[in-house]
């Protein structure tokens, strides 16, 4: 095969290469599954497969509970309002099922609605937690409140922080119920359920607390899902120190079977632990006491298309006379990493953990906690990641130096290797021995350079991952049309670059990969110009892929976060100065304009000093 056809080959199959990792890391979107049409009334969906007290240490019986209620749009609601949630609970079950997060929009637009998290039966998704009491020996499932049941508000009128509410119901044969419900000032309710025994029996029930998401479709997950390969969305869990994440298609597995024993996964929890759903930016989550045993499992109801988690207590025997409570917590709201980690000091075990690190956990936490005290010092979000890249660059100086200084001696190096190829001729081996030779001689190590590279890998994919999941990063500016760092550069020639006031093409999109923004073409540039420090390759093909690289990156990357992109330039910009002044400093001063006319021939330039 002679060397045109090999260079074919070899371009062609470099080529197949890039667009199948394109393909790996952005996926063309799913179809979306069309929705279940038929009709579902709120009796049936609100169908959840409580636990019974019998099934809690074994975590397999199940027993489902639709007690006859008043339709959902008609029971009777208590308003939730504090300075950072709006909603209600619905007093059919006692629910909380409506719920708003007022410091978040759905979109840019201060127009735009806020974001709904929790949402009653009957809307397209609903999604909402749900207490209760499992029957022990001697009760039945009516002795109990259920997910219809219809409770009175005994005090409070509003929930909001500082002001509790507290429901009740009486079974008629000598139990009281009652839930009380407060809120704190970010996102965690508490719930304290209490039992009053007047009846001339002892008996014994278990606390549980369940939340549930309605699918949409037989196969298809929930609405509003990224279905992205780098972020976990579904069920997530800490169990003693030990955190589990179970996607939506793996739940889907927990299939429940009412006519045999319940399957599910369940977790059993000896001191500490809380399970709940997680979504790219928000969360749900049961919070049982720390230092208190307790049940927890994922389950998935096929027929009725119902996603579920839930935590059991173990059951209590309430004599005749006594009465009993319990009190566990729900987290519902935004990621946020302050939040979170206030939870956290306060007893919620490893709940930073909910936020999706990734495998370089070592890296995303430290990098994403001084991106977020850069930005608590400047105010800006796309300045603090310029600051970031400064102090990363800072860091790795002392490798870069070494690498640089390697560099410049190779160059002074040139002209006796090139004597050493003409002396071995065709004998590699003599070749090698004469290279070793001369670089043990001269102190030089030519792998030296790789070494900064190498570690700019895993920090470029947590700085990644930390831009695509920290909710800090939503909707974050930096300055003129740059209004959300997560989001793709929403420049384009089509909008002269922001300059006009309309938007460019929608992010994703063919025309988007086509007409791609200012950083895009920025990255580009700076690449490019980095290479120009040394000569193009003597051999074409190398020459070639050389002179493509920086273009094709233009283009994969025009898609990526803008946040990223901004780091890579701002990377790409620090590390051309620093090889620049660090090469003239030991003597050999790259040619970069004589590189670039030299690219524009045919012939790759071999160098001057």
């Amino acid at each position: 095969m002679d060397d045109q056809n090999k260079n074919l080959l070899l371009a062609t199959a470099l080529s197949f290469l890039v667009i199948l990792v394109w393909f790996v890391m952005f996926p063309p979107p799913e179809p979306t599954a069309p929705q279940d049409e038929t009709p579902v009334t709120a009796t049936e969906a609100d169908a959840v497969q409580t636990p019974s007290a019998a099934g809690t240490d074994t975590g397999g019986d199940t027993a489902s509970v639709a007690a006859e209620a008043a339709p959902e749009s008609e029971a009777p609601r208590v308003e939730i309002d504090t300075p950072r949630l709006s909603g209600s609970l619905s007093l059919s079950g006692g629910r909380i099922d409506e719920l708003f997060l007022k410091d978040y929009r759905v979109s840019l637009d201060e127009e735009s609605e806020i974001v709904e998290l929790l949402s009653p039966v009957g809307s397209q998704s609903a999604y909402y937690a749900l207490y209760g009491w499992a029957p022990g020996a001697g009760l039945k499932v009516s002795d109990v409140p259920g997910p219809n049941t219809l409770w009175s508000v005994e005090q409070g009128e509003t929930l909001n922080v500082g002001s509790p509410v507290t429901l009740v119901w009486e079974n008629g044969n000598g139990l009281t119920f009652r839930r009380t419900i407060s809120v704190d000032e970010d996102f965690m309710f508490t719930v304290t359920q209490s039992v009053e025994n007047a009846s001339q029996a002892e008996v014994g029930m278990a606390p549980y607390g369940i939340l549930a998401r309605h699918g949409i479709g037989e196969d298809a997950d929930l609405p509003g899902l990224k279905n992205f390969f780098i972020l976990h969305e579904g069920v997530i869990g800490m169990t003693d120190g030990t955190l589990s994440e179970i996607d939506y298609g793996d739940v889907r597995e927990f299939d429940i079977d009412p006519n045999e024993r319940a399957q599910a996964e369940v977790f059993q929890v000896k001191e500490n632990g809380w399970i709940g759903f997680t979504d790219h930016y928000w969360m749900t989550t049961l919070i049982p006491e720390p230092g208190s045993p307790f049940k927890a499992a994922a389950k998935f109801d096929a027929r009725r298309k119902i996603y579920q988690t839930e935590t059991v207590l173990p059951t209590l025997t309430i004599p005749a006379g006594e009465t009993a409570e319990v009190t566990t917590r729900l987290f519902a709201g935004a990621k946020e990493w302050e939040t979170i980690r206030e939870y956290q000091a306060g007893g919620v075990q490893k709940f930073i953990d909910s936020i999706d690190w990734g495998w370089f956990f070592f890296l995303t936490k430290p990098i994403f906690w001084l991106l977020h005290n850069l930005n608590q010092l400047i105010g800006n979000m796309g300045w603090s990641i310029i600051g970031l890249t400064l102090i990363i660059k800072a860091i790795l100086f002392p490798l870069a130096f070494k690498s640089y200084v390697s560099m410049a001696k190779m160059k002074e190096l040139q002209p006796q290797m090139e004597a050493l190829k003409e002396a071995a001729g065709d004998d590699r081996q003599k070749l090698q021995q004469g290279m070793m030779e001369l670089y043990k001689k001269e102190k030089v190590n030519p792998a030296s350079g790789c070494l900064p590279i190498l570690l700019q890998i895993p920090i470029f994919f947590s700085l990644y991952k930390v831009i695509f999941v920290t909710i800090e990063l939503r909707h974050a500016e930096w300055f003129g049309p740059f209004r959300d760092l997560s989001a793709p550069d929403p420049t384009s020639i089509m909008n002269l670059f922001g300059l006009l006031p309309w938007a460019g093409p929608e992010p994703g999109t063919l025309m988007a990969t086509i007409f791609i923004g200012i950083l895009p073409l920025l990255l580009g540039i700076s690449m490019w110009l980095q290479q120009k420090l040394n000569p193009a390759p003597t051999d074409p093909t190398q020459a070639m892929i050389f002179a493509w690289m920086p273009w094709v990156f233009m283009f994969m990357l025009g898609s990526f976060a803008s946040g990223l992109v901004v780091y890579w330039i701002a990377n790409n910009t620090i590390t051309f100065t620093q090889q620049y002044l660090i090469m003239r400093s030991q003597g050999y001063t790259p040619d970069v304009f004589g590189n670039i006319k030299s690219g524009f021939k045919k012939t790759p330039k071999t160098g001057d000093k």
